[in-house]
C-alpha cells in the first residue's frame, strides 16, 4: 500500500505516518506540505490512499478532494485535522472523504478509520 500524507506541517506528517505504522499498516509513505503539490502526486504517482490535513497554505485539504473527484479521481481520502466540527465531517463526508480523524489522535483512531477501508 502507498499512501500520501498532506500536511504542511512536517512534524505532524511524521507523527501521521508513526500513528500509521503503529495501527499495523504495512505502507510506504509520499508526502506533499499542500494541496497544489498533493494534487500533483496523486495525478503522477496514484497513491492507494490520501491522508490530508484541511487547512494548508496554496489548497487546502477540501479543494484537493474536491478537485480529485472533480476529475473523476475515486483515491480513498482520509483527513486527519484539528477541524472535527460537525458541519466539517458533513462536508467532508459530501465530497467523498471516507473518514475524519480529529486532531490529537490516537493510533487507535487511526486503526479504526483505516480498517473501513475497502478492499
Amino acid at each position: 500500500m502507498q499512501i500520501l500524507v498532506v500536511d504542511d506541517s512536517r512534524a505532524m506528517r511524521s507523527i501521521v505516518i508513526r500513528a500509521v505504522k503503529a495501527a499495523g499498516v504495512e505502507a510506504t509513505f509520499l508526502e506533499a506540505q499542500n494541496g497544489a503539490e498533493a494534487l500533483v502526486a496523486v495525478r503522477q504517482v496514484k497513491p492507494d490512499l490520501v491522508l490530508s490535513d484541511w487547512n494548508m497554505p496554496e489548497m487546502s485539504g477540501i479543494d484537493l478532494l474536491t478537485a480529485l473527484r472533480a476529475e473523476g479521481n475515486a483515491v480513498p481520502f482520509g483527513f486527519v485535522t484539528s477541524e472535527g466540527e460537525a458541519v466539517q465531517r458533513d462536508r467532508a463526508r459530501e465530497a467523498g472523504a471516507l473518514f475524519l480523524i480529529a486532531k490529537p489522535f490516537s493510533p487507535d483512531a487511526v486503526k479504526e478509520a483505516l480498517a473501513a477501508l475497502p478492499g
